[in-house]
């Protein structure tokens, strides 16, 4: 199954978007903590709507027990540090694609960690979308490859 990871997420309404795509695309979510928020499961439920109760999600408490879970699949950083765009990118069924947060993206450990990095091609002069309008593009092409033209 792909999966989404957030790296330590700074909006927790985006958390909640995460949520409602996952549980729409059937894939799976990691949260990678510490959260730029507290976290309040009420609040998560509210944004994320009755959705939370249709996906497995799981939180990390740091990127290394996150790292200690992921066993032989692909992490594929989103990224605007990348030299590849995610349309010439071959997906695999059980990549995660990992988002960084909304202020800081990911530290250099985790950028040189990933296995791949993709970006979304942008006009010139602009810096990026949301963190979940970029996920929910680069996760519907890996859909595309994987799922929807899998038969």
């Amino acid at each position: 199954m792909l999966s989404i990871a957030l790296f330590q997420p700074d909006i927790p309404q985006n958390v909640g978007a995460a949520i409602r795509l996952c549980a729409c695309m059937g894939a799976g979510l990691d949260i990678i903590e510490p959260a730029s928020f507290p976290w309040d499961e009420r609040k998560i439920k509210q944004s994320a709507m009755d959705y939370i109760s249709k996906i497995n999600y799981t939180r990390h408490s740091s990127w290394q027990t996150f790292l200690e879970t992921v066993e032989k699949r692909r992490i594929i950083l989103m990224t605007t540090k990348a030299a590849l765009p995610y349309a010439d990118f071959e997906f695999r069924d059980n990549d995660i694609l990992l988002a960084g947060s909304e202020s800081a993206g990911v530290p250099d450990e985790v950028h040189d960690g990933a296995d791949h990095r993709v970006f979304i091609p942008m006009q010139a002069g602009l810096r990026s979308l949301n963190v979940v309008n970029a996920t929910s593009m680069i996760l519907g092409e890996a859909l595309r490859q994987t799922k929807w033209n899998a038969k």
